[in-house]
């Protein structure tokens, strides 16, 4: 059954969101993140906090489909704080979020969770030390390389299922194009891979970010990825 929702996703946001990451991922220095995006150096650091906080949300919907923590009335905010330190201490913001929708039915986004906690004291997000990574130069020439990424996002703002976004951005002029998915896999790869060809051709070269990897649950067999079927292997970008 086809979906009736209507995506709307700017080339502006698909855009930034692609540097940004190549800016976390250390393929991209900050300074060359202020010229392609014309934003000032100070706009650049927020996006950047933002995206290592929130994700993907940080640029695509930055103040869509979230209630802001502001709204909340401070007894409540209180209430759930208190319910964290005496029963929940320890748990991420998203399991967090999931047990006191489960067990104390208050419902809460993880991204508030984690804004209020923050605040308190109560948590902080551990990072982790990547290994240093070598700058790559980037292409000079259109169609020379593009970079394929996935980005897992509830797109649909809590009327669906999460939906994935396979986006295709040229390395040399970042043109984007991008299709959704309903899961990231073979499938999915390499239909949005030959949509792209019929639109633009068959690039020289695909770059897939060096923290794409395959997580396996179990094994898909033929007739389920020839039926187009959720398989229990899922390619992920960490």
């Amino acid at each position: 059954m086809a979906r009736k929702d209507i995506i709307v996703v700017s080339q502006r946001k698909l855009k930034r969101l692609h540097v940004i990451k190549k800016v976390l991922d250390g393929v991209l220095k900050q300074v060359e993140a202020v010229e392609i995006l014309s934003l000032s150096d100070r706009q650049v650091r927020r996006i950047i906090k933002r995206v290592r906080i929130e994700g993907d949300r940080g640029v695509l919907h930055k103040s869509r489909g979230t209630p802001s923590s502001r709204k909340f009335p401070r007894k409540v905010k209180a209430k759930v704080i208190k319910l964290y330190r005496e029963k929940y201490k320890g748990f991420g913001p998203t399991l967090a979020a999931e047990k006191l929708l489960e067990i104390e039915g208050v419902k809460i986004s993880r991204e508030t969770l984690r804004n209020w906690l923050t605040e308190s004291g109560d948590w902080k997000k551990v990072r982790k030390v990547r290994a240093h990574r070598q700058w790559r130069e980037r292409r000079d020439y259109l169609g020379e390389m593009v970079q394929m990424d996935g980005s897992h996002h509830d797109w649909l703002e809590g009327r669906g299922d999460e939906l994935v976004l396979m986006a295709y951005i040229d390395d040399a002029t970042n043109r984007v194009f991008a299709r959704f998915y309903e899961y990231e896999g073979t499938i999915p790869a390499m239909d949005s891979f030959k949509q792209y060809i019929k639109e633009y051709g068959v690039p020289m070269s695909l770059y897939l970010d060096r923290h794409t990897t395959y997580k396996s649950t179990g094994t898909p067999t033929i007739e389920d990825e020839l039926n187009n079927r959720r398989p229990m292997s899922q390619l992920r970008g960490d």
